[in-house]
């Protein structure tokens, strides 16, 4: 059983709705490689250090601002407390907004479920799940989450509450500001060769469990051969960048590769029968 990870209250005007909240997120797979003396294969360590004290330990260090070259103001923890007041507890629902508002440009990696807290929560907590649900929309509000004011996203999902953290306006470029697109007329063929090659890629029954990171999978393939003592061969030509061709002739190779690929998927089965038989 997991633990909460945030306890508090969600707050539509004067409603306040007791909950906790779980990281939606699954540790990802993550294989850590470290910093070696190329002599000795000993472990680089780093320390925490003053340049009049030398090295200092984690009870001897404070939090700082820097207003001038070399001055600091010293912040407390108590008075970040202070600043954060009643919000440190409390998830407050600022806006009702139609799905597909925000876009994902705005959404970060942080991602947690909410459940009531208590007896007290279940009834208005499954109120407003099911009215965001009926209605088809989701919420916007504010809240500190572990220490730092979060933007919140919060939508219904099967039948809890999901709360995605959002970036503030500020925090996302404009695609202008990196320059202006080409402005390029697209031929009628063209337009309609390359529409039929996307269509050709729909799936009505995609999941994200067809995916896998295939980096993890061979590092570790990397490793395990090198722990075996087994030789690892390193292909030392980059590969060939592909011809530059004509978008015609690109669009109709793609979708004719697709086509035969799909051809001997679907043919496989029949031949292993005819086999069988």
């Amino acid at each position: 059983m997991r633990h909460a990870n945030w306890k508090g209250y969600l707050r539509l005007s004067l409603v306040s709705v007791p909950v906790r909240a779980y990281s939606a997120n699954n540790q990802s797979e993550e294989i850590r490689l470290n910093q070696l003396h190329k002599d000795c294969n000993r472990r680089i360590r780093y320390a925490k250090t003053c340049p009049v004290h030398g090295e200092v330990t984690n009870d001897e260090i404070v939090t700082g601002y820097e207003y001038e070259k070399e001055q600091y103001v010293i912040i407390d923890k108590e008075e970040l407390s202070q600043l954060r007041g009643e919000r440190e507890r409390s998830i407050n629902i600022d806006a009702v907004i139609a799905p597909g508002s925000i876009d994902p440009l705005h959404y970060t990696e942080k991602s947690y479920y909410l459940f009531p807290e208590g007896k007290a929560g279940d009834k208005p907590f499954a109120l407003l799940q099911q009215a965001l649900a009926d209605e088809e929309l989701e919420a916007v509000g504010q809240g500190v989450l572990f220490g730092r004011e979060e933007l919140l996203l919060i939508r219904p999902v099967e039948k809890v509450l999901s709360v995605t953290a959002l970036k503030y306006a500020a925090e996302v470029a404009a695609a202008e500001d990196f320059g202006s697109p080409p402005d390029l007329s697209a031929k009628k063929a063209e337009l309609h060769l390359t529409k039929t090659l996307l269509k050709s890629f729909a799936k009505d029954d995609f999941s994200l469990d067809e995916f896998s990171d295939r980096y993890i999978t061979e590092l570790k393939e990397l490793i395990q051969a090198k722990i075996e003592g087994k030789e690892v061969i390193v292909a030392e030509d980059k590969p060939e960048r592909p011809p530059t061709i004509n978008l015609m002739e690109a669009l109709k190779r793609s979708l004719a590769g697709k086509d035969k690929r799909e051809r001997g998927i679907k043919s496989k089965p029949a031949a292993r029968r005819r086999k069988s038989g």
